[in-house]
């Protein structure tokens, strides 16, 4: 097993969603390494209970351990000095898709809150929403007319890691800070998905 606080912080995260029930949407976890850059990516993505394939309301999560936060854990490990506290730069996708029309932007902001709860000494920003029209391909089949509509909003911000965790993998606070996101985010796509918005019937 890889002992990195990197992973320690996916292992905390994971253990949050668990808690709050959410499920894991499968094929859709991925651990990617920059090789021109050094940056690793992970990216998963956890529904409702209960919702199917592919659920309605869904998050997709990104964490990204930039280069220049490993290059400071380096130094941390190797000199036992942390001059600048390494960070895990976070992106949380809340989406709502299979609409059968266009969401109203406004309905969506008024749902959604500007902030997440402090996570550490830091909290995630709401940066927007993007609203998204699929068309379907009659050439491909005449038979499907239906047109798909989604919305997604997201929420951007760093963690920076405490010294403590940073010194000792079996610290706690990873598991405080990221147990209230995962509480967060269902509690965030529950209210996405009481908009009362029209869908298109299950497949």
């Amino acid at each position: 097993m890889l002992d990195h606080v990197f992973t320690d912080a996916i292992s905390a995260l994971r253990d949050a969603f668990e808690a709050a029930f959410l499920e894991r949407q499968p094929f859709e976890e991925h651990f990617q390494s920059d090789v021109l850059l050094g940056d690793l990516t992970w990216e998963t993505s956890y529904g409702l209970p209960g919702e199917g394939e592919p659920p309605r309301v869904v998050a997709h999560i990104t964490f990204d351990w930039p280069a220049w936060s490993q290059a400071e854990y380096r130094k941390w490990y190797v000199e036992d000095e942390l001059d600048v506290r390494p960070a895990i730069e976070m992106e949380i996708v809340l989406r709502v898709q299979q609409l059968a029309e266009p969401v109203d932007p406004a309905r969506v902001f008024a749902a959604m809150p500007e902030y997440s709860p402090d996570i550490g000494d830091d909290r995630l920003d709401r940066a927007g929403l993007t609203t998204e029209v699929s068309h379907p391909d009659t050439d491909v089949d005449p038979l499907d007319l239906q047109t798909e509509y989604a919305a997604e909003i997201t929420y951007e911000g760093l963690y920076e890691l405490a010294e403590e965790t940073v010194a000792d993998g079996r610290s706690t606070l990873l598991d405080e800070h990221f147990g209230a996101l995962g509480g967060w985010i269902a509690a965030t796509l529950v209210k996405l998905g009481d908009l009362n918005l029209t869908y298109l019937p299950a497949d």
